[in-house]
């Protein structure tokens, strides 16, 4: 079965340089690879320094490359509907250029992405798929969509289709406005089908993983927080972090002085914000990442003789439960004595220290806004509540 391997972070990190470096490593290493841009911007076509297209292209041995188009993919798999939403916009007397251009379901672009990378995980063509995500956590949101979906396909669907067969006959005296036929729906319901197939495969901690690539500047540092909060809370493995753009010890130029000693403190709060997953470091080259060589030499700086396509991290960080009408945190400290165990509340920021080690944990909105109630030992996890209601704490 394919790997399949998501690259995120913050705009401007250096995301989509791994991503292409971490893939080029794989292909070199014989395994059948491809690496797949979901960022509207495109950028992996100037990481190459060659031209990607919309559908997979093969540019070396076991190396191929692709920059996914949504309104390629939307014509490609979802035909129907973008057919019938343009003519929906059309009769409203919008033009029918701008009507097909605008004829995108809103996170439309977001799912088609992730549905293609399930369609190359499947195909057999491929042993690892590597993914250049947009820069932004809201796309890893729609990984949890299918079960919204699959709740609305069970239930309200039939009766929404069944409802538009008796009244189709009624309105089509009343209005000329365009319908949905069956064809419609059943492109609707092959969509939320293929959405579960996609949480079901990018949830599997032995095929696929998620990697935070970031800089070591506060403001990335914060924003990756949020990401891991999210990519854990929805169930998606997280197996490491790659810091990108570390000034090398060798550089002694004093103009670097005071950028070196705030990365050296930044990368502290890295290791106390993502511990206990491995953390790879990639430095600040003379020379832009841009082609296969510099490719190469970032994936050595970063991996050196470790496999990339492997497991790195297992386990999970955290989980979210609720219990007794009041939501739980599960956080995984083996082995911790709970007697050194401390907590601190910062605003949104929940402060875990064991002994002489602290980890950062940025908390979910919805756990946010409420206070700690208590917190407990249950085995290897350290529990704690959260009052049910956005009281004072105390």
């Amino acid at each position: 079965m394919a790997r399949v391997i998501l690259y995120t972070g913050k705009g401007g990190v250096g995301k989509t340089s791994i991503a292409a470096a971490t893939a080029l490593r794989c292909a070199d290493q014989g395994l059948r690879t491809i690496v797949v841009s979901t960022d509207p911007a495109h950028s992996l076509s100037d990481s190459l320094d060659q031209e990607v297209g919309p559908e997979p292209r093969q540019i070396s041995p076991n190396f191929w490359v692709q920059e996914i188009d949504v309104l390629h993919q939307m014509q490609k798999h979802w035909r129907e509907v973008q057919e019938y939403l343009a003519t929906l916009l059309s009769w409203r007397g919008i033009d029918d250029l701008i009507a097909e251009e605008v004829a995108i379901i809103p996170g439309m672009d977001e799912l088609a992405s992730l549905l293609q990378i399930v369609y190359l995980q499947g195909s057999g063509e491929f042993d690892v798929v590597i993914v250049d995500m947009a820069p932004t956590a809201e796309t890893l949101r729609f990984l949890a969509f299918p079960e919204a979906a699959n709740w609305y396909l069970q239930r309200i669907f039939p009766l929404q289709r069944q409802a538009l067969r008796l009244a189709r006959p009624l309105l089509r005296g009343v209005t000329d406005m365009p319908l949905p036929d069956d064809r419609i729906f059943e492109a609707v319901r092959e969509l939320v089908q293929d959405l579960d197939r996609m949480h079901t495969l990018l949830s599997d901690p032995d095929v696929s993983s998620v990697r935070v690539v970031l800089n070591l500047e506060k403001m990335v540092i914060r924003e990756a927080q949020r990401t891991l909060t999210y990519v854990s809370l929805y169930g998606f493995p997280v197996d490491a972090v790659i810091c990108n753009r570390v000034i090398p010890a060798a550089v002694t130029d004093p103009y670097f002085d005071d950028w070196k000693r705030a990365q050296a403190a930044n990368m502290d709060l890295v290791r106390q914000a993502f511990s206990p997953l491995p953390l790879f470091t990639v430095p600040m080259f003379t020379q832009e990442v841009v082609g296969l060589d510099m490719l190469r030499r970032a994936a050595e700086a970063a991996f050196g003789e470790q496999d990339p396509s492997r497991v790195l991290h297992r386990g999970r960080l955290y989980e979210v439960r609720k219990a007794e009408g009041a939501y739980q945190m599960l956080l995984s400290l083996p082995l911790a004595n709970k007697e050194d165990i401390d907590l601190v509340r910062k605003r949104d920021e929940l402060i875990v220290r064991v002994g002489n080690h602290k980890h950062n944990l940025l908390l979910p909105d919805t756990l946010a806004r409420l206070p700690v109630a208590g917190a407990k030992y249950e085995g290897d996890d350290l529990v704690i509540t959260f009052a049910s209601e956005p009281e004072r704490e105390r």
